[in-house]
């Protein structure tokens, strides 16, 4: 009895520590399965290459062929060789967050993602998964966009988040501390971000750094309440190998949702970036705005995550 009453002691006390691991930080929230967690991990959580001088750190691509567009940006900022070794398991994060069709501009291009998982595969990489925590049903959202489709058949693995496919991450932010993530952006080896450039109506734009709300489990609206600060920590913790943005259709109002084909104006515009601050500051730019003139990219800047000043960073314009 006396060995049975210490184990039952034993493990309480650990359910008890872990409790107030998550609780001390007062953003502990429930996904939408309760309780379904692994214990809190702190794992590196950054896979950008080195910085090479020789190259811009923004490269900006016009061509009516999205394909084109892309191909065109990478070359200028490396090729996909300098990005992806052989052997490595790739994820990639596009928009994928609601059931809306190409044509509406809410979610990435399904044919830029399927492009970028082919050159990563041709590279050399073992996997190449997409996925994304959908804000609409993800099936509708996936099957809808386009994006599911176009990039299983282009040899990735699609990943529709299921409640196991979470764990507790100290994300070490000033206001994201403990919170569940995605666990297919935590093991992985490179990380590929590909926003779309649209309007929101909270933090006037969503593009590289916001796409990171993504990666989130929880209750993401409670981070509305310090939308900017919420997205500075997210760019803090998740430092991609390279963003590419999707500026071929833009978004300019009714974001992030969209719906109306009347908000949305051609641009047939991709970027490559390996500055995330940078590339958000020149792509704001589509929607009439400057970097300075955005909470979340100005703070950003200031917090030393990357450059306002995308010029300064290295910049090339290519209209093919």
């Amino acid at each position: 009895m006396e060995m049975e009453r210490r184990e039952f002691l034993k493990k309480t006390a650990k359910a008890v520590a872990l409790a107030a691991i998550a609780g001390g930080t007062g953003l502990y929230f429930h996904n939408r399965v309760r309780d379904t967690y692994l214990p809190v991990i702190t794992k590196p959580h950054t896979f950008p290459v080195p910085l090479d001088r020789q190259f811009p750190q923004v490269v900006l691509a016009k061509h009516t062929d999205p394909t084109i567009a892309l191909q065109y940006a990478l070359d200028a900022v490396g090729g996909i060789k300098r990005f992806i070794y052989p052997g490595e398991r790739v994820t990639i994060k596009p928009n994928i967050g609601w059931d809306r069709t190409p044509e509406q501009a809410a979610n990435t291009n399904p044919i830029l993602v399927a492009e970028m998982v082919r050159l990563c595969l041709q590279a050399g990489a073992s996997e190449v998964i997409v996925t994304d925590v959908s804000c609409n049903d993800p099936r509708r959202a996936f099957m809808r966009s386009g994006i599911g489709e176009a990039a299983r058949q282009a040899g990735a693995k699609v990943v529709l988040p299921a409640k196991e496919d979470f764990i507790k991450v100290n994300m070490e932010g000033e206001l994201l501390t403990v919170w569940p993530v995605l666990k297919h952006f935590i093991y992985t080896d490179r990380l590929i971000n590909m926003p779309i450039v649209k309007q929101h109506s909270l933090s006037q734009c969503t593009i590289g750094m916001k796409n990171f709300y993504g990666i989130l489990g929880g209750r993401r609206n409670k981070l509305h309440q310090r939308i900017d600060q919420s997205i500075v920590d997210l760019a803090g913790f998740c430092r991609p190998t390279l963003t590419v943005i999707d500026a071929t259709r833009v978004l300019v109002s009714g974001g992030p949702q969209g719906g109306s084909l009347d908000n949305v104006e051609m641009e047939n515009s991709v970027i490559c970036s390996t500055d995330q601050v940078a590339s958000d500051s020149r792509s704001v730019e589509f929607l009439g705005l400057r970097g300075e003139q955005v909470g979340h990219i100005a703070l950003a800047a200031k917090a030393g995550l990357g450059q306002l000043d995308y010029r300064a960073a290295g910049y090339r314009e290519i209209i093919v």
